[in-house]
Parts: C-alpha cells; sequence; structure tokens
C-alpha cells in the first residue's frame, strides 16, 4: 500500500467525492484508510443510566485505498505514487513533477 498515515488524499467517488484531508489511520493488510473528519456516519447510543438521553455520535469509517488518490505537496494535484532507490532508502516520488512524496 503506497499512503500512509498523515499523507492528504481526495476521495474519488461516494458521498464525499472531491473533498481532501490527512489520512488519520492506514490499514494495510485491508487495504482501507481513515480519512479525518469526511467518510463520517451516525450510530445510536443507547442511555447507559435512568434518565439520561440516547444520542447519535458520528464515526468515521474506513475507505478503500482505490478510492482516494494522494495529493502531491509540491504541485498540488492529485497523482499516482512511484518509488526509487536513492542510496540504500526507498523513496516515494511524484509520477507528475518527480518530486519526493
Amino acid at each position: 500500500m503506497k499512503i500512509k498515515k498523515g499523507d492528504k488524499v481526495r476521495i474519488l467517488s461516494g458521498k464525499d467525492r472531491g473533498k481532501e484531508g490527512p489520512v488519520a489511520k492506514a490499514y494495510p493488510e485491508l487495504y482501507k484508510i481513515t480519512v479525518e473528519g469526511l467518510n463520517l456516519y451516525k450510530k445510536r447510543v443507547r442511555p447507559r443510566r435512568q434518565g439520561e438521553k440516547g444520542e447519535m455520535i458520528l464515526l468515521p469509517r474506513p475507505l478503500q485505498v482505490s478510492k482516494v488518490m494522494l495529493l502531491c505537496p509540491s504541485c498540488k494535484k492529485p497523482t499516482r505514487v512511484g518509488s526509487r532507490l536513492e542510496g540504500e532508502k526507498k523513496v516515494r516520488r511524484c509520477l507528475k513533477c518527480q518530486a519526493g512524496v
């Protein structure tokens, strides 16, 4: 998986299409990510004690990685990610402007 926690992404499909945000959590084994403040769903919570009211809370749900695209920090465009070796390190790079991501 080429997207990591902290990367800024744009959502390509779904109810939040076109919106951008940072990746809050990545699940590489499931090929899913959670984006801060996006893809929120309402969950109804029952009251815990007598006299307390139930409430609805908003929870972020994971998105498939194929439904988001990484935003390049230098050219500010959605792009695919490539990699190259610089010495002993493997470095991610933008395939549009060739800058490091």
